[in-house]
């Protein structure tokens, strides 16, 4: 009877034993599982920062590019302003010497005019015999400054002219 006690008393040990290293198995078996889950999660975790990571750096870049292109249309528009105000500058200029000549090519007619008067009012009173020696050199001193004016007056179309064809 010991003998059968004894059997029984190995007997239980050993099935309890076996029962024990079953559950150590499948405590392993579901450490390793978590384990591989984990990693797994990780390795998901890791591919979806690495692709956030990556859709972060294109949106930079995109972002950066946009800038540039923004930059270079300021940049552009800035040197089509500078165009235009130095294209109205120099149609000013145009304009403002057009009207100096104008105004000098009338005043010069209005000088040819008082001097045609002027000879012909002196040829008059130098007919009639009016005129003392006196008075005809002083007639003559004013017509020969008026031909003076007018001279200056030419000389000061020609300069303008010049100007006006270089500005052209």
């Amino acid at each position: 009877m010991m003998k059968g006690k004894l059997f029984l008393a190995a007997f239980a040990l050993i099935g309890f034993q076996l029962a024990k290293a079953q559950e150590v198995t499948t405590a392993m078996d579901s450490i390793k599982t978590k384990e591989v889950e984990l990693q797994k999660q990780k390795d998901a975790e890791k591919a979806q920062l690495e692709q956030k990571l990556k859709e972060d750096k294109q949106a930079y870049k995109e972002e950066k590019e946009r800038e540039k292109e923004a930059e270079k249309a300021e940049k552009e528009k800035k040197r089509l302003e500078k165009e235009q105000k130095k294209f109205e500058k120099e149609q000013n200029r145009i304009a403002s010497a057009e009207k100096s000549l104008a105004k000098l090519k009338d005043k010069q007619s209005k000088e040819m005019k008082k001097l045609d008067k002027m000879q012909e009012k002196f040829s008059r009173n130098r007919a009639k015999g009016k005129m003392t020696p006196v008075e005809i050199e002083k007639e003559n001193l004013n017509i020969t400054k008026q031909q003076l004016k007018i001279k200056e007056l030419e000389e000061d179309v020609a300069k303008a002219e010049k100007k006006l064809s270089k500005l052209r």
